[in-house]
């Protein structure tokens, strides 16, 4: 009999968002009052928005992360369960409200605004062993936001690796600008899922300041040398990664964009999704593609995922 219950354990981050469509650059104060195309309340974080993509594509997921003894934190939870993710292992918080996210989406761009409530008391402590211990793959998001949970991330990721399990982290944007911490973290990390950006960031954060004209290419190469497998989100430019010695890139394909948030995530579970599959790398990074640029089709992050057959066909 298999040791695992679940293809996946998702460990992070957790908050409704409020997604405003045709956001004003510049809103105005003053008590005016803007008119706006649309508004939505979905389910929204890296890590909720990942593990119900995975679900979506068919993987037996597990979410494991913190919300308040509020209506936000009901409502993550239950976005969360009709998806088909266990939530079992959820820590509710008396004490602290759920964090909390306004997305003004202009576009393919966005500026996020978020209350993190009980966002940053997640502890690796809080992911029960017996979990760790039951999953093929552990993935963590938002490192940065969640200190407590990234000061006992490579024990997490020990643990998980040393019951046969694989992992992987997408640290996001670190607010602080200073991306630190990584460096033990890294060798315990199979695939390390930034966008272009914060490939750069980190990847300077560990092996100092690039050479002059060095592009994302460089960041693949160093992030690659200390022990992960980078899998780099290029937005309309698909996707890079560096195994084995050699660059993967894959394109995307042209789309109309409604929305992308959450299309990270979306690429992210795809990725896992194929991968745990027994997909060959540069197929799997096909599907996470995929997986994104589908996302993009309706307003928030769950809305337009695709399942495991829209992606592949």
């Amino acid at each position: 009999m298999s040791r695992t219950t679940f293809d996946l354990l998702v460990v992070g981050d957790a908050n409704p968002d409020v997604i405003v469509s045709g956001a004003p650059r510049h809103p105005e104060f003053g008590q005016r009052e803007q008119l706006v195309p649309a508004a939505g309340l979905v389910l929204g974080g890296s890590g909720a928005i990942t593990a119900y993509g995975a679900a979506r594509l068919g993987l037996r997921t597990a979410f494991v992360g913190r919300v308040g003894d509020d209506p936000a934190g009901a409502f993550v939870l239950d976005a969360l369960r009709g998806g088909g993710v266990d939530v079992s292992a959820c820590v509710v918080d008396p004490g602290v409200p759920t964090a909390m996210t306004v997305v003004l989406a202009d576009g393919d761009d966005r500026a996020i605004l978020t209350a993190p409530g009980c966002l940053d008391r997640l502890t690796a402590g809080d992911v029960p062993r017996g979990l760790v211990e039951r999953a093929a793959h552990v993935h963590v998001s938002s490192y940065f936001l969640q200190p407590r949970l990234a000061a006992g991330l490579p024990g997490l990721f020990g643990l998980a690796r040393a019951a046969g399990a694989s992992t992987s982290l997408d640290t996001n944007d670190d607010p602080a600008g200073r991306w630190a911490g990584l460096a033990e973290v890294l060798p315990v990390t199979d695939v390390l899922l930034p966008n272009e950006a914060e490939a750069r960031a980190i990847a300077a954060a560990v092996a100092g300041p690039p050479p002059d004209g060095a592009g994302v290419e460089w960041a693949v190469r160093e992030l690659a040398a200390r022990g992960t497998l980078p899998v780099v989100k290029r937005g309309a430019l698909g996707a890079l990664a560096f195994a084995d010695g050699e660059p993967a890139e894959v394109p995307a394909t042209p789309a109309t964009v409604v929305d992308a948030v959450g299309a990270g995530d979306s690429f992210n579970a795809g990725l896992l999704a194929a991968l745990l599959r027994g997909l060959p790398l540069k197929q799997a990074m096909t599907v996470a593609v995929t997986c994104g640029t589908l996302s993009t089709r309706a307003a928030g992050g769950t809305a337009a995922q695709p399942t495991w057959e829209e992606a592949t066909s």
